[in-house]
């Protein structure tokens, strides 16, 4: 790495470390390993059940299956039989009595609340000693859990191999298992190889409704979740699974997170040998986010339906704790991801949020986002690397169809330099149906991409819709090719800026950013409205006193600056109006550049520093817009945004210095003399040698105040050694 490039990551660690402050902590678990690969999905056994679980009420239970068809019907009668001579009333009484790998438990149709699981814990189980999450609950070892599995857990499976769990209703929800909001986890399967879950509904808990943990081999297939403060289905530091037919709405964080697959393809480029987690024919919808992953890595999603939640997709790098980060190789393909458009921060904002779960509504449609996010996104990627994004159909979305951003390593705990710019790289988003709906009608996004500027080798397809920057790498045809590569170490400022301020969201302490509109910010309230204001009015204030001091008497200097004042103006007017995906910011950034380059050509001749700096200051800012707009420049660590903003606050100063310097305005290329009573009575007696303050070998005219002070100084205008 060369000096420079050091130089600027250590810069960029600095800005981490300010950005570190607000993350949250998004799950906690006690320490573990990625499983070793050996095992291998878990195929679905028929046959006759091991074990039964069923209720005793037969009244109920015949209610519950009259609807079903006759064969259906017979066959949940005679297992009802059965399980009233030698069955369990409660899921948990029947997994502590599976014995030996490879067992099937049948579940009838029924409402189970597991009421042996419900009480809090007593006795040696009320006094455990662990650490305590950022969310309160304690963070067990697997022994712990073994020596009280109902602390956290309404239905605890810890151990048990190949073991399959299925209920035998018509419909997913006819089998009902219920914490009731006095549980972490419905269900928690954890260490036990091989499991198989089928056809019932797991709700209302106060973060999983299906947890699955350090497991080699899972399924989950025709299962629904609902009702959860974080998840609904959460699988973590697991391989070989497969999620199926599912379903998950009404939850706080996800309603699908497979957190720290198996890191398996680290090392890999887009070519794989095998992905760990499989997720198909699956709906995600009314929830925080519909699919989301911390370390989500070697993930396979495919023919999804991801929608009316505040954001379709997200996968990140953003949260300490989890194994495989940086997050890479997801593949997303023929997922329907649509309408995620809701937004549910007004529910903290107004305090339902506070109430305990029991009394938030969650069945009546309330959600209570646990992290931040842009309501109104397709897919999210915050730090991800050799993601795949292709032949999906995106639409209907408010805010962008894809939103990128870079996560430096400090956020995730990892301090060392090298790793702060190790995110995001070789995203590739390729061949998606962007505002179009599966019948070829127009769903137009807002803004079909939204990306920060960091890394190297992402890339889009060339029909993309409003962007922003709207200029973007193109993927080529094969894998890997991409025309008009970047390699920034850091995103554009302004949006590092409002990442920064909408990053400082909790929960639990009601605190919504005030200057973000992921949570309501409206015009002035808005960060990059306030930041593009404070700029142009400190640029109307110094570059309008430059200008009547210095320049007035120039023409070019006098249009340059009507050029920068407009600008100026359509910064603002972008900013507000929220165009960045138009070209008004790069129309902006060109007359603003016009005007530097203008004034600075002026100001070469009476100081020739501050001339010089001026005109690189505007040859910068006309490549930003250029950047911005025609073509990122390729194979530089940082926009030229970033080494306008540094000069211009240099420049800043050196102007206020200027003006407030004695001598008159600067008289060069393009200048209209002022007009001079006592010149002009000299003309009359046909003397232009009687003209005071003329240097006829520069063309300069010491005019203004100090011309006409009565003193006998020299002609020639007052220079800046500089």
């Amino acid at each position: 790495m060369s000096w420079t490039r050091r130089l600027l990551v250590v810069l960029v660690a600095l800005a981490a470390a300010l950005l570190a402050a607000p993350a949250a902590q998004a799950h906690e678990e006690r320490p573990v390993t990625l499983p070793d690969g050996s095992g291998s999905v878990p195929v679905h056994r028929a046959g006759e059940p091991d074990l039964l679980v069923c209720k005793s009420d037969r009244a109920d239970f015949e209610r519950r299956i009259s609807g079903f068809p006759a064969k259906l019907r017979a066959r949940n009668l005679e297992l009802f039989d059965r399980c009233r001579k030698s069955g369990y009333r409660h899921l948990q009484q029947a997994v502590d009595q599976v014995g030996r790998p490879g067992m099937n438990i049948a579940i009838l149709p029924g409402l189970y609340e597991e009421e042996p699981s419900l009480p809090k814990p007593t006795g040696e189980c009320a006094r455990l000693k662990a650490p305590n999450s950022k969310l309160g609950y304690q963070i067990l070892s697997y022994a712990q859990q073994k020596q009280c599995p109902h602390n956290q857990n309404l239905v605890a499976i810890l151990g048990k191999k190949q073991l399959q769990i299925e209920g035998t209703g018509a419909a997913r929800t006819d089998v009902v298992i219920d914490a009731k909001y006095q549980k972490l986890n419905a269900i928690r399967a954890d260490g036990s190889d091989g499991i198989y879950f089928k056809n019932f509904t797991a709700q209302r808990t106060t973060f999983n409704s299906l947890y699955v943990l350090a497991q080699d081999g899972f399924v989950i297939d025709d299962v629904l979740t609902r009702w959860n403060d974080e998840y609904g289905f959460l699988t973590f530091a697991s391989d070989h699974g497969l999620y199926k037919n599912c379903e998950s709405y009404g939850n706080g964080d996800s309603g699908i997170y497979p957190g720290s697959a198996s890191d398996i393809n680290d090392g890999h480029g887009y070519d794989v040998p095998r992905y760990s987690i499989e997720i198909t024919g699956c709906r995600s919808h009314h929830n925080m986010v519909g699919y989301s992953g911390t370390a989500g890595d070697s993930v396979h999603v495919h023919d999804n339906e991801f929608d009316h939640n505040m954001g379709g997709a997200s996968m990140d790098s953003a949260f300490p704790g989890h194994p495989g980060l940086p997050q890479n190789h997801a593949r997303f393909e023929r997922n329907l991801i649509h309408d995620n458009n809701a937004d549910y921060y007004p529910y903290v904002a107004d305090g339902t949020c506070a109430k305990p779960p029991v009394e938030r509504g969650y069945e009546e449609g309330v959600v209570c986002p646990q992290i931040s996010m842009p309501p109104g996104t397709g897919i999210i990627t915050a730090g991800g690397n050799w993601n795949i994004y292709e032949n999906n159909w995106i639409y209907g979305q408010r805010r962008a169809a894809f939103f990128l951003s870079a996560v430096p390593a400090f956020i995730r705990g990892e301090n060392a330099l090298a790793k702060q710019v190790d995110t995001s790289h070789h995203n590739r988003y390729a061949g998606n149906h962007l505002g179009t709906d599966k019948a070829g009608r127009s769903r137009p996004n807002r803004t079909d991409v939204w990306w920060d500027g960091q890394g190297d080798g992402n890339c889009w397809q060339s029909d993309t819709g409003p962007s922003t920057p709207r200029s973007l790498p193109e993927c080529g045809a094969a894998r890997g090719a991409v025309s008009g590569r970047t390699d920034r170490l850091v995103g554009e400022p302004v949006k590092l800026a409002q990442l920064l301020v909408c990053a400082d969201y909790d929960v639990r302490a009601r605190r919504l950013p005030a200057g973000c509109d992921w949570y309501g910010a409206r015009g002035i309230e808005r960060i990059e409205v306030q930041i593009a204001l404070g700029v142009a009015l400190v640029l109307v204030l110094v570059g309008g006193v430059l200008w009547w001091r210095r320049l007035r008497y120039s023409r070019l200097a006098t249009v340059a600056t009507l050029l920068g004042m407009i600008g100026l103006g359509l910064d603002v007017a972008g900013a507000t109006t929220g165009l960045a995906s138009s070209y008004l910011p790069a129309v902006a950034l060109l007359l603003t550049g016009a005007w530097w380059t203008g004034i600075g050509l002026v100001l070469r001749d009476e100081r020739p520093g501050l001339g010089w700096t001026t005109t690189v200051l505007g040859v910068l800012t006309l490549l930003d817009a250029f950047d911005k707009a025609v073509l990122m420049i390729p194979w530089i660590p940082v926009g030229p945004a970033w080494v306008r903003a540094l000069l211009g606050v240099i420049w800043v100063l050196w102007a206020v210095v200027a003006s407030a310097r004695h001598g008159g305005p600067a008289v060069g290329k393009g200048t209209a003399p002022e007009p001079d009573a006592d010149a002009d009575a000299a003309d009359t007696h046909g003397g232009d040698e009687a003209r005071a303050g003329v240097d006829a070998g520069s063309g300069s005219a010491a005019s203004g105040p100090d011309a006409h002070s009565g003193s006998d100084r020299s002609s020639a205008p007052d220079r800046d050694p500089s």
